[in-house]
């Protein structure tokens, strides 16, 4: 069955029954482009289009993805398909729209594990590789840290040092794509069946790396910008490439600005990323410590001691306020489309 190949199991079979007792049949998200998809069904690859059902009655986050496996309608004497549901997702990643919009955008769904690749070039960011993580560990995958253009740093061993500093728990592997190093040791998430995320910003190797686990240049692949390093954009689209061992990897657009969306269902994706300092206020005075002025503050005391750099905790604080903006925002956003929603009912009652 071909789409063994891309995850399908005994599982998703069993909760799909209603639908073929609809007539509709399963199918994985490929491509996705400006609304626009490439499907992956027991037929082969398929043209999809979502339904105006499934597009006028949700929002954005639950639009199909990159990754999403979905419920389709074959289109008679046409090699394209209808998407009418969605499945429930085992992980996603969710990032805010870049703007002043409060709208959330699902960049790819149902993976295993997210590699946050950061290149060790002048673009190096460590309050950066602390957003991305953040948002590793929102999406509900295992994250996996990967320093790419080895080749190009002479203190390796330190940038090593720095992110394992921030990044408790978490595999950091240093590799170089164009030399080999380090390849062979990531090799193993790439399994069978596992499906594996790839994020990061423009210019860091994503493209690069894919094509050295394929064994082929299957994306284009551009230059850094001379002085800065900083990268342009070669990923236009999202999409699911299917390795020759079997595993799936989701190449991802470069993003300049990574909006954080949520804390996760569990609240916790904070928590994961500044695992530090969250052990040290259960030491703080009181519960409620903001990690400011207040008596016995423990965060404070380990930057005074030298046991946490301010930068951790200043970068700790930016991110929790642009989370509860953004909570804020969604909230008053969901306040808004209730009271339309009374306002138009009432109408109708009048009526």
């Amino acid at each position: 069955m071909r789409i063994n190949m891309y995850g399908w199991n005994q599982d998703l079979e069993d909760s799909f029954k209603t639908h073929y007792e609809n007539g509709l049949i399963p199918a994985r998200i490929l491509v996705e482009h400006r609304g626009m998809y490439k499907v992956i069904t027991e037929q082969g690859e398929l043209d999809g289009i979502n339904s105006g059902k499934l597009y006028y009655e949700n929002d954005k986050e639950a639009l199909p993805t990159v990754g999403d496996w979905v419920a389709v309608t074959p289109i008679d004497g046409e090699d394209k398909v209808v998407i009418q549901y969605v499945l429930p997702r085992k992980s996603q990643f969710v990032r805010k729209i870049a703007g002043t919009t409060t709208e959330g955008q699902v960049v790819a769904a149902n993976f295993d594990y997210v590699f946050i690749v950061a290149s060790l070039n002048n673009n190096f960011n460590i309050n950066r590789l602390e957003r991305y993580l953040t948002t590793a560990w929102e999406s509900g995958a295992e994250p996996v840290i990967i320093l790419s253009k080895a080749d190009l740093c002479n203190n390796t061993n330190e940038r090593l040092i720095e992110v394992e500093n921030i990044a408790f728990g978490v595999s950091t592997y240093a590799i170089s794509s164009l030399e080999g190093i380090g390849i062979s040791q990531i090799k193993r998430y790439f399994q069978e069946g596992k499906t594996s995320v790839v994020l990061g910003s423009s210019g860091v190797g994503k493209s690069t790396l894919i094509n050295t686990l394929c064994g082929e240049e299957i994306l284009k692949v551009n230059e850094a910008r001379e002085g800065d390093d900083r990268g342009r954009h070669t990923t236009t689209h999202r999409q699911l490439i299917i390795l020759e061992d079997g595993g799936m990897v989701i190449d991802t657009p470069g993003m300049r600005e990574l909006g954080l969306w949520s804390e996760g269902e569990e609240g916790n994706a904070l928590s994961d990323t500044f695992t530090d300092i969250d052990e040290l206020a259960k030491r703080c005075r009181f519960r409620d410590c903001t990690h400011s002025n207040e008596p016995g503050c423990a965060v404070l005391e380990a930057i005074d001691s030298g046991e946490l750099e301010r930068g951790r905790l200043d970068n700790f604080n930016k991110l929790k306020r642009e989370l509860r903006f953004i909570e804020g925002k969604k909230n008053a956003r969901v306040r808004l489309e209730e009271k339309k929603k009374m306002k138009a009912m009432f109408k109708k009652y009048r009526r």
